[in-house]
């Protein structure tokens, strides 16, 4: 099953743009936010700030990782939870291939 990010965490997740082929959101967490079980197609990633997040699988296998701002990623299609671990508020831009 799969859970749209924008639905189940409209505080973290903004659509920027959206058209058949990409959706940009804005992905801004505050210190101990939580972005409960949710879903992303194929997708790239630039981190606009440092921060700490800590993401858990939909088996539940956690893990912990340290962005650097000016970091960009591509992320596999996921089903994942995420948590802010850290002290600074967390910003991405996140380009979801359709």
């Amino acid at each position: 099953m799969t859970y749209d990010a924008v639905s189940v965490a409209p505080e973290v997740y903004a659509v920027l743009f959206e058209n058949d082929r990409v959706r940009v959101l804005d992905v801004t967490g505050e210190p101990g936010v939580v972005s409960p079980m949710h879903s992303h197609p194929d997708s790239v990633m630039h981190a606009l700030s440092d921060g700490t997040i800590e993401v858990t699988s939909e088996q539940g296998e956690s893990m912990t990782a340290e962005i650097s701002a000016g970091a960009t990623f591509w992320n596999a299609a996921t089903t994942h939870s995420v948590e802010n671990v850290g002290t600074n508020t967390v910003r991405f831009i996140r380009v979801e291939i359709k």
